[in-house]
């Protein structure tokens, strides 16, 4: 009898304890883009738990990284600023799910408030080397760009975008090398001299002045209405196998509720640019 009783005891825990362990397989990881995970990733994925329960872990690191993870099977899906290249597994599927815009950043103490396309270039080629140049102090120029292996989606778009095609590269000692854009931002903020690109997203959270480029500042309502021209999309990335609690996350953050959760925390959604 006292065996029966303990083994019906057994059972009633099993019973008791199998919906934490089913809670407990709840969980997504991702990883990627420094703009995407501190400008929406974070706190979307804290809503998306409030929703669901499921827990969402996210970190940068940049979306080269990301996509090396998710290849490797260490992620369920990454974050990338950048955009599909020709050796990209065939199973990644890249989803849009909001915009941002390249943006150019200094030091809040610098005076300079605006540039040029063509300042931008003359810095990363090395032809202007010093703020008093570009109206400001006599204060030489530490631009803070990717190192060759780490060249992801803020390289990306200034090729495209500003560099006609280059990319850009060290010049002597005005230029510093680091893997990757929270890097940039955290040595601008201590950096009197300081230049880095970045994204419009991670930047705004940032002690760090972004600058008018072409006579406009970028914020949500000019990148939205297209006065400033240098708007670039943010994606999740996932394999085309992805499992359902995968593909479920991806709806959410497509769905009217989480791109209102994206555009209410300062960036443009989908839906906020017309293509």
């Amino acid at each position: 009898m006292r065996n029966i009783m303990l083994a019906m005891l057994l059972s009633l825990l099993c019973l008791v304890a199998s919906p934490s362990l089913a809670h407990a397989s709840d969980v997504l990881t991702g990883s990627g883009c420094s703009v995407s995970v501190p400008g929406y990733l974070a706190d979307l994925a804290k809503e998306y738990e409030k929703e669901t329960g499921v827990k969402v872990f996210v970190r940068g690191g940049g979306s080269i990284l990301g996509l090396n993870d998710l290849h490797e099977k260490r992620v369920d899906f990454a974050a990338s600023c950048q955009s599909r290249r020709p050796g990209d597994p065939v199973d990644f599927e890249f989803i849009p799910v909001a915009w941002d815009a390249l943006v150019f950043i200094v030091n809040p103490t610098n005076p300079v408030n605006a540039i040029s396309y063509a300042d931008v270039r003359n810095i990363y080629e090395g032809r202007v080397t010093n703020w008093k140049q570009l109206g400001g102090p006599d204060l030489e120029i530490k631009s803070f760009i990717s190192t060759p292996e780490g060249m992801g989606g803020i390289g990306e778009s200034l090729e495209k975008m500003i560099l006609e095609g280059k990319r850009p590269q060290a010049q002597s000692n005005s230029s510093l090398q680091a893997s990757s854009v929270a890097i940039w931002e955290q040595l601008v903020e201590k950096t009197p001299g300081g230049f880095a690109s970045t994204g419009f997203a991670s930047a705004r959270k940032r002690l760090v002045k972004m600058l008018k480029i072409n006579g406009v500042m970028p914020t949500k309502e000019s990148i939205i209405a297209g006065h400033y021209r240098l708007k670039r999309p943010l994606y999740l990335v996932i394999k085309k196998d992805a499992r359902p609690e995968v593909r479920k996350f991806i709806d959410f953050v497509l769905s009217k509720k989480g791109q209102k959760f994206i555009s209410d925390y300062g960036i443009p959604s989908l839906a906020d640019i017309k293509k």
